[in-house]
């Protein structure tokens, strides 16, 4: 029942679509970014055979997992200086008091 003392407020039909529209984008440009990086590191652009051969799918593979890695702790990162800022967090360099 946090919503009654000053919890979220709640979100409309156009503002729940447009949350919706930005998270697509946001996953279809980080799956390009993912596609462009990988293929470029992994994937010789003469395409001498018709399948990948193994060392290009291991190489895609580990370039895969480190991007998401890599993703993942950028995201905790952001999210945990968007929750400092939020929170006030004066306790910084600058942020002491006199």
């Amino acid at each position: 029942m946090s919503f009654l003392f000053g919890g979220r407020p709640q979100l409309t039909s156009e503002q729940k679509i447009a949350q919706a529209e930005a998270e697509i984008d946001m996953v279809s440009d980080m799956y390009t970014r993912l596609v462009q990086s990988c293929s470029k590191k992994c994937i010789d652009s003469t395409y001498r055979e018709p399948d990948l051969n193994k060392g290009e799918s291991v190489c895609l593979d580990r370039c895969v997992a480190k991007f998401f890695e890599v993703n993942v702790k950028v995201s905790e990162k952001m999210q945990g200086e968007a929750a400092n800022k939020a929170g006030g967090g004066g306790g910084g360099m600058f942020g002491g008091g006199m």
